[in-house]
């Protein structure tokens, strides 16, 4: 018993460098026995076949892998590349799409000025750009960017799109302001181009929302005013030039007085979207005052 304790504790005791010089022994004996007897390395090369093939193998996997890792990754970086190209070409288009569809708005309201220029070639104009407005969606009254440095004076009718638009309310050297004809406060003297009858145009800032303006005091006997009537500026109003275009007879129906009609007008000026005006710069009383000249 004291024996097999001796063992168990050297066994325990023993030091790895006497270990190591024991199994180098053994493999050395075992080497040279298999020489001398012939035996053939086979085994063992089997055995280090089962070891360093399939880790030759999992290398070369790990290589493949990793190659097409950094293909992938390279692949990925080029097509960052280019969609930060495409997306700087889009934004370049869309910036020139918007610039161009601002060029031919641009040149559709001035196209627009040039008609309007034509058909009122007999009054003296000048034309001004809307530089700020009342709040709300419609330009009921709103301020141009010319004054009195340009001729402009108060009660000057403004004109845009295919009609009558104002009249100048308040002049400075180098802005005025305009009134419309859609606000409340608004009357102008109109007549009917078909039958010379006289109404009176209000404006209306509920029935502006359809496009329309209000007509009054319509003197209509003979019930010849239709639907699609043009309605213009009368030769009899104080503040208006004769035959400004204030839009079409929409509606019409006879007043409880059994005298007088009232209905609605469709304006052909884009009240919510202006943005260019001619200004008129000669006065009704101008040209009331050169007629007394003239006699």
């Amino acid at each position: 018993m004291k024996n097999l304790k001796k063992k168990f504790q050297f066994r325990i005791h023993l030091k790895s460098k006497h270990l190591l010089v024991i199994m180098t022994f053994f493999c050395g004996s075992a080497a040279v026995a298999t020489l001398a007897s012939g035996i053939t390395t086979a085994p063992f090369q089997e055995a280090a076949g089962m070891i360093v093939v399939p880790f030759e193998k999992s290398m070369s996997a790990i290589g493949v892998w990793l190659g097409n890792l950094e293909k992938e990754f390279h692949d990925k970086q080029d097509l960052i590349s280019q969609n930060e190209e495409l997306q700087n070409t889009v934004d370049t288009l869309t910036e020139q799409n918007n610039i161009l569809i601002q060029n031919q708005a641009e040149l559709t309201r001035l196209e627009e000025l040039y008609k309007l220029d034509e058909e009122y070639s007999d009054y003296p104009k000048v034309a001004a750009r809307i530089i700020s407005k009342d709040p709300g969606n419609w330009y009921d009254t709103f301020m141009i960017n010319r004054g009195s440095k340009d001729g402009i004076r108060v009660d000057n009718n403004v004109i845009a799109g295919k009609g009558l638009v104002g009249i100048v309310t308040e002049v400075g050297t180098s802005w005025a302001t305009v009134r419309s004809i859609i606000d409340d406060s608004s009357n102008v003297s109109a007549m009917t181009v078909g039958t010379d009858d006289t109404c009176v145009v209000e404006g209306d800032l509920e029935l502006i929302d359809e496009g329309k303006l209000r007509f009054t005091q319509l003197y209509d006997q003979n019930d010849k005013v239709t639907v699609g009537e043009r309605i213009v500026t009368s030769n009899i109003s104080e503040k208006y030039v004769e035959g400004l275009f204030i839009g079409y007879v929409s509606d019409i129906q006879l007043d409880t007085n059994n005298l007088t009609k009232t209905g609605t007008i469709v304006t052909p000026v884009d009240f919510q979207h202006l943005k260019d005006v001619f200004v008129i710069t000669s006065n009704k009383q101008d040209a009331v005052q050169e007629e007394g000249d003239e006699q």
